[in-house]
């Protein structure tokens, strides 16, 4: 089933309309919980929200279940999945045998894990390293060591999170935890057919282009990516290029001139560096589905980690994950709206139709 509109769901969470309960769910990217459109709690700003189809694909995206409106849902089972999820982000530092989870749900080992991949699409196990990992990122991003960190967050030796840290943030940790230490990041701002564009770049290319209706929300993403970087603002004669790069980009989604062949400099895991690079060879006004994606990759049962990846892509309309579908042809979710996305969609098969 797809999603509602972008502006019907804005409309339902502000209204709190259970009557959407179940179409979707939406995250608030400051508390990292996703709800149920008729949740009580305050309010979020409306640029920190993101819709999801499901639960598992909130979980999917790294946030956790709302404690407020996910205590008594009709589904009890989902309900206990939802505790042992809560459980295992209380204790994620701990040893959590399966056997201890299972019990807590009133479950059989062998159940738990079958009924917890199916409602999130991944195992407790993973669940938990997953949590360990987000934790790891945070704790790299303080101050204390990385051999403090690792142990803080849980992970038993060294070696093993190191494993785990190239495999899930395409770095080494000390890279990571740089955060664009040592960096001139140049960025601008300018006003496109999709509403307001920020474009930054590093002197390997293109590292961020995205969209919102704010221009402080855009800089204040662009900081969160890299918090270590030093931000300058773009005067045309110390960053021509990057003067240049707008212009092609805003000629081509609001002229419809060819998308322009611009050099990146892509930041993300081996996986999804894989997913970015295929999605450039994807012809405009062509459309694929996250599992035929993954299927092309190599991955065929990762279609979940594609769509993970499309999210996580942080250079809108150059790395074109606009034009990945949901299987049943559904617009599925778009980092920056689902309006956007469908407007992308639209000026993409009439340029192909002339």
């Amino acid at each position: 089933m797809s999603m509602p509109s972008e502006q019907q769901m804005r409309i339902a969470i502000q209204t709190r309309d259970s009557s959407f309960d179940g179409q979707f769910f939406y995250g608030v990217i400051t508390t990292g919980v996703f709800c149920q459109p008729s949740c009580s709690a305050r309010p979020a700003k409306p640029e920190n929200l993101r819709f999801f189809p499901s639960i598992e694909s909130a979980m999917q995206a790294g946030f956790r279940p709302c404690k407020r409106c996910q205590q008594t849902e009709g589904d009890t089972q989902i309900a206990r999945l939802v505790e042992v999820a809560r459980h295992i982000e209380k204790h994620a530092n701990e040893r959590l045998t399966l056997a201890k989870l299972a019990e807590q749900a009133g479950l059989s080992s062998s159940r738990l894990q079958r009924v917890f991949k199916q409602a999130f699409g991944v195992s407790p196990k993973v669940y938990q390293d997953a949590v360990r990992m987000r934790h790891f990122k945070q704790s790299l991003k303080q101050e204390g060591s990385v051999t403090d960190a690792i142990f803080s967050s849980g992970f038993g030796s060294i070696s093993r999170v190191y494993g785990e840290a190239t495999r899930n943030i395409g770095m080494t940790p000390k890279t990571y935890r740089s955060g664009g230490a040592g960096e001139v990041i140049t960025y601008a701002c300018r006003n496109t057919a999709l509403g307001l564009m920020a474009m930054a770049a590093t002197d390997k290319g293109v590292c961020f282009v995205q969209f919102d209706d704010h221009e402080a929300s855009l800089i204040a993403n662009l900081r969160e990516e890299f918090p270590n970087a030093a931000l300058r603002v773009s005067c045309a004669q110390d960053a021509p290029e990057l003067d240049a790069w707008m212009e092609a980009l805003d000629r081509h989604i609001s002229k419809g001139a060819p998308r322009p062949d611009l050099p990146l400099d892509m930041r993300g895991t081996a996986f999804q560096i894989k997913v970015w690079k295929f999605l450039l060879s994807i012809r405009e006004g062509d459309v694929l589905s996250y599992s035929k994606v993954a299927e092309q990759i190599g991955k065929p049962k990762a279609f979940r980690a594609v769509a993970t990846a499309c999210a996580k892509n942080r250079i809108g309309v150059l790395i074109p994950c606009h034009r990945v579908l949901r299987g049943d042809g559904s617009l599925g979710g778009y980092r920056w709206g689902l309006e956007r996305k469908q407007a992308l969609l639209d000026a993409e098969k009439e340029q192909n139709s002339r």
